[in-house]
Order: C-alpha cells, then sequence, then structure tokens
C-alpha cells in the first residue's frame, strides 16, 4: 500500500533529526495541486526542535532517497512536503487492479476471529426499519472485517423471552386469526390500559419461562418458528447469512446464575427483593439485573451471552451493534462484566448507531404503528418502478435498486448520526446515492460486454502521455477499506466509491471508449475494467447487490 509506503520513507528521513518523532498523517490533498500525497510531519517536528517548519520540511526531503514510484516532492507552506507520483507508477498500480479482483483486500485484522452481533429483532414482533439499519451495518462491517483478513461468525441475538412474548400469546388465544405482530400490539395496549389484564400477563409470563403448561408451550412453539421463518425471508432479501443464531431463554438462566454468584462482590440487594449493579461506584449509574419477580433481566442474560459466545467461538473481538439509545445500558454492562469475566469485557465492542427516521418521526414498535424493514423496501419498489417507467425490469433487479437505496442512505453517513431518510434523493439515478452507484458499474459492464463482441481487448501497457484523475483515484481503494475497517466506518467507502463512479462517469462522457481506430482504445477498456473491480468490490463492502441491468 503505497501510503504505508511513504510513511515508512518520511520517517527514515525523520530519524536524522535524532529526536523522538511526533505523531504525523500522509492523506491526500484537497487540492490536487498540492500533489498526490501529503503530510504534516515538519510542522509537529519544527516544534520539538525549535527551527522554522519551511526549513525542516526541506531538511526531511534532502534526507529522503530517490524512489521509483515519486516523480517529485516539493515544500508547501507553512511546512507541508507534497508527493507527487510517477505515471509508471500509476499505470503499474492499474495493471495490478487488473490482475486481483479482489484489489482492495487488506491485513490489519489477518488472523483475527472476530464475531459480530447485529439485527437483533425480537420473535412476536415487527422487523423494523431499527432492525433494518443494524443489519446494514452489521453486515457492511462484517464484510469489511472480512476483506482486511479476520475469519468473521455473524451472530444474532433475540429475545424469544419476556413480557412481549406474554403480551402476543395472550392476544393470540383471544384473538387467533390475528398476526403475531399484530397480538404483540394488542396485548401491549391491554397491558398498559387494564390493570387485571396486566396481572394474567404477568402470571403468563412466569408460565412461558417456566415451561409449566403444554398449551401454552405449543403456542409459544407456534409463534416462535412463525416469526423465524418471517425474519428468514427478510435476511434473504438483505442478503445476510448468520453463523449463529442465540436466544434470551438459552442465557436467562445461565445469566441470573452469575448474577447470584456474584452477589455481595459485584451486585447487592436493591428495592423488593431485586439485585443491582450499583454504577455510581464507577461514575455511571444502577441498573437492576434480576427483577423483584426473581426473573433476570437483559443486563443479567447479557453476561450469560458473552460466555456462551465465546464457548461457541474463541472470538479476539465481539463486536455487538444496536440503536444508541442503549449506549450508556452497555456502558453499565461491559462495567459489571470487567468485573466478573475482564478478559471477556475487554474483547467487547459496542458499537450503536443513530436511529432511521422517515420525516413523520420516531416509530413504536408497542403502539402498532411501526415501520417495518418490508414496508420500507415495498415503497421504495413502487418508487422505482414509477421512476423507470418502460423499461421494464425484473422485479429482482427492482428489489435490488430498492434494498440498494436504502443500505447506501444509511451507510453515507457515520454510524452514530440519526438519519432522516429522504425517498427521492435515496432513489435518484444522478448523485449521491445507491441507484446511481449500480447504474455506473452496469454502464461500466455495458462497455466492457461491447469490448467484447467488438473484440477490444483490456490492455494498459500503451499509457496516454497524461495519468487522469480515475487512474489516480483507484490506488486509494485498499487505504480506504483499512480505514473504514479501523475506524468502523462504512461511510468512508461510500463516500470514496461516489467519487470514483463521478470520475468514472466524468471520463465516460469525455472518451469514446471501444473504438478500434483509437491506439488507446485498450488503454481505456482496461482503465473501465479495472473500474467495474473497484467499484464491485466497493458496493459489496456495503452489502448492496447491482442489477443485470438498468
Amino acid at each position: 500500500m503505497v501510503k504505508h509506503e511513504l510513511e515508512k520513507i518520511i520517517q527514515k528521513a525523520a530519524e536524522n533529526f535524532g529526536t523522538q518523532l511526533p505523531k504525523f498523517s500522509v492523506e491526500i490533498p484537497g487540492t490536487r495541486k498540492f500533489g498526490d500525497y501529503s503530510t504534516n510531519i515538519a510542522l509537529g517536528l519544527a516544534k520539538k526542535i525549535s527551527k522554522n517548519p519551511m526549513d525542516v520540511a526541506e531538511d526531511i526531503v534532502s534526507y529522503i532517497s530517490p524512489h521509483k514510484f515519486i516523480e517529485k516532492i516539493e515544500v508547501a507552506p507553512p511546512g507541508f512536503i507534497n508527493f507527487y507520483l510517477s505515471k509508471d507508477f500509476f499505470a503499474e498500480q492499474v495493471g495490478e487492479v487488473l490482475k486481483n479482483k479482489k484489489f482492495g483486500e487488506g491485513e490489519h485484522v489477518k488472523g483475527y476471529n472476530i464475531m459480530i452481533e447485529y439485527t437483533d429483532p425480537n420473535p412476536f414482533k415487527d422487523f423494523h426499519i431499527g432492525h433494518l439499519m443494524s443489519n446494514t451495518i452489521g453486515e457492511s462491517l462484517s464484510r469489511i472485517f472480512e476483506f482486511n483478513g479476520a475469519k468473521i461468525k455473524r451472530a444474532n441475538y433475540q429475545g424469544d423471552v419476556g413480557l412481549h412474548v406474554a403480551k402476543a400469546l395472550w392476544a393470540k388465544r383471544k384473538n387467533p386469526g390475528s398476526s403475531w405482530q399484530m397480538c404483540y400490539s394488542l396485548g401491549s395496549a391491554e397491558y398498559d390500559s387494564n390493570d387485571s389484564v396486566k396481572e394474567e400477563i404477568i402470571e403468563l409470563n412466569k408460565k412461558i419461562y417456566e415451561g409449566s403448561d403444554k398449551k401454552i408451550n405449543a403456542l409459544y412453539a407456534e409463534g416462535k418458528d412463525a416469526s423465524l421463518k418471517y425474519f428468514k425471508e427478510i435476511y434473504k432479501k438483505l442478503d445476510t447469512q448468520f453463523d449463529y443464531y442465540f436466544f434470551e431463554s438459552q442465557v436467562a438462566d445461565f445469566g441470573k446464575q452469575i448474577v447470584e454468584n456474584n452477589m455481595g462482590k459485584v451486585f447487592e440487594q436493591g428495592d423488593k427483593g431485586a439485585i443491582i449493579f450499583k454504577g455510581e461506584n464507577v461514575g455511571l449509574h444502577t441498573r437492576v439485573f434480576i427483577n423483584s419477580e426473581g426473573l433476570p433481566t437483559y443486563e443479567a442474560k447479557e453476561l450469560g451471552l458473552a460466555d456462551i459466545k465465546y464457548k461457541k467461538y474463541k472470538y479476539d473481538w465481539s463486536v455487538i451493534v444496536t440503536g444508541n439509545e442503549v449506549n450508556d445500558y452497555f456502558k453499565v454492562l461491559l462495567a459489571a462484566m470487567e468485573q466478573i469475566f475482564p478478559k471477556l469485557a475487554q474483547k467487547t465492542k459496542h458499537i450503536g448507531h443513530g436511529m432511521l427516521r422517515l420525516p413523520e418521526g420516531k416509530m413504536s414498535s408497542r403502539t402498532g404503528n411501526v415501520i417495518t424493514a418490508e414496508f420500507l423496501i415495498d415503497e421504495i419498489k413502487k418508487k422505482i418502478q414509477e421512476k423507470v417507467g418502460g423499461r421494464n425490469l425484473h422485479d429482482s433487479d427492482i428489489e435490488k435498486i430498492a434494498i440498494g437505496a436504502i443500505k447506501y442512505s444509511i451507510l453515507k453517513q457515520s454510524i452514530g448520526s440519526d438519519i432522516i431518510y429522504d425517498v427521492e434523493k435515496s432513489i435518484s439515478f444522478e448523485g449521491d446515492s445507491g441507484p446511481y452507484l449500480q447504474y455506473s458499474l452496469v454502464r461500466a459492464l455495458s462497455v466492457l460486454q461491447k469490448a467484447k463482441q467488438e473484440r477490444v481487448k483490456p490492455l494498459f501497457k500503451k499509457v496516454p502521455l497524461e495519468i487522469g484523475q480515475l487512474e489516480k483515484m483507484m490506488i486509494h481503494f485498499p487505504e480506504v477499506v483499512e480505514k473504514a475497517g479501523k475506524e468502523y466506518q462504512p461511510h468512508y467507502i461510500a463516500t470514496y466509491i461516489t467519487e470514483l463512479a463521478h470520475e468514472f462517469n466524468n471520463y465516460y462522457t469525455h472518451n469514446k471508449i471501444v473504438d478500434k481506430s483509437d491506439e488507446f482504445s485498450r488503454h481505456k477498456v482496461a482503465l473501465t475494467q479495472a473500474f467495474s473491480i473497484i467499484m464491485n468490490n466497493g458496493l459489496w463492502l456495503l452489502g448492496i447487490s447491482a442489477p443485470q441491468k438498468m
């Protein structure tokens, strides 16, 4: 990776000053006239040795021996060092893309075992757009880690016990023809408004935990099975396959046992017989781990889950993706885990993402006003169908475009940000959208198909006198992928491939690519093929599939 090579060269040159080197960056300048890469090392070093940054920069440059991939080096105020790479280097790099269909793969987590948990829909409830957001982010991170060399196991943790289940079962017995998701909403409404029903549901919840009633057990099994089948249909649409499914019912007893075994050491008695973790002792807040009914809460179950996960897969990292409304909850959980399973706590990374909202506002899965993932996908499909009109696209292509539009809208921003989903912008075939990226790839593949038909084979040896911005941008893909993995931020990839697509479409507009009479046609075809490889990999990392045609 050229960026790492430059870092080594700069560090070696700066060691001649005989002082501890400051932290420095090697970045792509915002303006092309400042070269292909720029470093700020002279600015930090000048402060250490009390010397003019421009002079320090000149001295560093004098210590750098010639390298064949560097064409020239310039010093710019107030002390930046700008590197201009050689034409031959860019040509070689495009050649590397053509030889490697997985161009962009890295090694910064090579050999690591990573379990990443995401999506986590609860049986008996809807798969809403919050789950869609978690799935999109978790799947993209999984692919980025995988592309950077890690061995990935995808996990899905689902709440198959708890009051939400009791509410659904209570309503199902009275409304056998209603869906399980509707029954949950009906049961929730009655639980909140009717004290006697509330008592019935609480009692039913205990029976579900105990498994003491055969009829209730059978109804529970029916509902859970129907829910999991419903979820799997959505996973198939989203191109996600999980390695492990964990359920609260599997970890509840173990979690409760962990808490009880650590009474007086980590946990203490709270009000009405509850068992709590006094978070204030570590600068956080108090949370209940076993409630007054003697049942383990989410917190206790999570403790059991961490250990059970590790027994299934000896992970180096356990990454958990959830909405950021539970960020504080996870801080307390990890503080308790630090005292019980310190090694597992150190291996655990929680990523809280923002909320996905339509302009109407935040959804509520309790009131029945939930916006489901299927509803959103279907609505976007209708909009796209209206937009493409008579292009006669297959329904599977329409669905890929719709899902690409939604996923890109989620991934183009920093993970922690809330998103107000703009339907019209998301389905635009021009500019900052998933369909625009899909269209750019389909266009490139169409050019390559035409070249194949006209027998114009790609060849990147005869290079024009000037190397364009498209060639220059391509070399940055591996470092973008690495940065996205190190910072847990897929938006770096989304931004990069959007800019790359802009550059390719500009190139396409100003060049006739397939032209037997043009001596550089094979070069142009090769450049198009290299673009298609990077774009295909970039879209895959975002979990976006390209349709056959658009």
